[in-house]
């Protein structure tokens, strides 16, 4: 008989579910069980048959909103509101694959233009890579496991899921939703397992493709060990940097920011966390984002009224409470917040000008802590900027058309936004990070892309 483990609510440890923990043996025995299924071609789903179960996904998780909602939130501490817009994005999710199938194709490889390739046509066709290995994170439970097991099933892979051991109850319900919803066994499999199983899932020979939500170390970890052949997507963090230029709207800002900042308790990629105020408004910014932030509701996930929520668990508080502490010792202010609340939660934060050596100027804090630092120049601001080894989303906020053009060009970053937060995504728009942060790039149709071969078909015909 497998084992289990309890899972907890971040915010008072109260349990709230318990799920089957996998041996290594197991795990195995799920890897030979998705190879088997993707060499059964006799009984590989036709695109039709794809779409009609992810349709009646649709159905099952629209009929369900509050339920996962529920499931969501007590698991991964990300408030009750949040929470409801997340399951409702993982329904869109669905909804954008099995649009793409439609656009799903190939094209026409130019030949007769030159001697050698006279006579001769050819096309380019999509086929599934194969198995496809899903390591995922716990700050959006659902709509994370949706990103990544959805587009496997709609190009024809069978896919293996190994959610956070902090949050495992969403992905193994949405895996139980597509079997609800028609999905044949060994299509879609949920594992929820150690570090040398989950290596062993993600570095196995029978794997092709690997996608890795996560953090920086382990995903270079295991992007160096995987067999040789197998694609790699991986998604780690940034230090979001945001430039604030003197002509800025700051009061259209200041929710912006705020939201970038302490949505999930900051625990998302892509937070804001460098914000870079023009010296002439930064004691109005600085302002405004503090009060911002001293009045947001802080307390119970599951209340509908909390708008931050717990960290993961209380280790991270830990960790956050000694950064800002460090911060301080290397000269930044406190403007709000600055402590604990409890075991589980942190209180939203702003400091102003801690030294750019400072742990919270150069790792990711995943916390609900936002940092303002002044600057005279924004060439200067835009090198601050930069100085880091990370690259994912990064924003500015100016009404001036070259003042954004140049800092769009100039940033690091996958994606700048320009009068907008850095933690802005729909889920059709590319997304992933470069240098440090990742390698290729998720997004639902993106997705469905790396999983997927391209194969060509030359056909020569007769000199007539």
């Amino acid at each position: 008989m497998s084992k289990t483990i309890e899972v907890t609510s971040p915010f008072d440890g109260k349990v709230v579910g318990e799920v089957p923990f996998s041996t290594t043996q197991e795990v195995q025995e799920a890897i030979d069980l998705a190879q088997k299924t993707f060499l059964d071609h006799k009984n590989a789903l036709p695109k039709f048959k794809r779409i009609e179960i992810l349709e009646n996904v649709m159905k099952i998780m629209s009929s369900q909103v509050e339920e996962l909602t529920k499931l969501c939130a007590s698991e991964g501490g990300k408030p009750y509101m949040d929470s409801k817009v997340e399951v409702n994005r993982a329904i869109n999710g669905v909804q954008l694959a099995i649009e793409h199938l439609g656009a799903f194709e190939g094209k026409e490889i130019a030949m007769g233009h030159t001697a050698s390739s006279a006579n001769r046509m050819a096309y380019t066709f999509k086929e599934p890579i194969g198995v496809v290995a899903a390591i995922s994170a716990f700050n959006h439970p659902f709509n994370l496991a949706v990103h990544q097991v959805i587009p496997a099933i709609a190009v024809g892979c069978p896919v293996i899921i190994k959610p956070a051991t902090q949050t495992p109850m969403s992905a193994i319900k949405l895996v139980e939703i597509l079997e609800e919803a028609g999905l044949p066994k060994g299509w879609a499999q949920a594992v929820v397992c150690g570090r040398d199983a989950g290596e062993l899932l993600a570095t196995s020979p029978k794997v092709d493709f690997l996608t890795f939500i996560g953090s920086g170390a382990v995903g270079w970890y295991l992007n160096s060990k995987v067999s040789n052949g197998t694609r790699v997507a991986l998604e780690h963090g940034g230090v979001a940097p945001v430039i604030v230029e003197p002509d800025a709207d700051i009061d259209a800002m200041i929710p912006d920011l705020g939201k970038g900042g302490f949505y999930h308790a900051g625990q998302v990629c892509v937070s804001v966390q460098r914000v870079y105020v023009h010296e002439s408004i930064c004691d109005e910014v600085a302002t405004k984002l503090s009060n911002y932030a001293s009045n947001l509701v802080v307390g119970d996930q599951m209340d509908p009224k909390t708008e931050v929520g717990p960290l993961i668990n209380n280790n991270e508080v830990d960790r956050v409470e000694e950064w800002v502490n460090e911060a301080v010792q290397k000269g930044g202010k406190i403007l709000t917040g600055g402590k604990r609340i409890s075991a589980s939660c942190y209180e939203p934060t702003v400091i102003l000008n801690p030294a750019d050596d400072a742990l919270v100027s150069t790792k990711e804090v995943f916390g609900p802590v936002v940092i303002i630092y002044s600057y005279s120049d924004i060439d200067e601001a835009i090198n601050r900027a930069n100085s880091l080894e990370v690259s994912f989303q990064a924003a500015v906020f100016t009404k001036n058309i070259d003042t954004a053009l140049n800092a769009v060009k100039r940033l690091n970053g996958t994606a700048v936004m320009v009068n907008d937060h850095t933690a802005f995504r729909v889920d059709w728009m590319p997304f992933g990070g470069a240098k440090a942060s990742g390698l290729g790039l998720g997004g639902i149709h993106h997705s469905m892309e790396e999983m997927s071969n391209e194969k060509m078909m030359v056909i020569k015909s007769p000199v007539l």
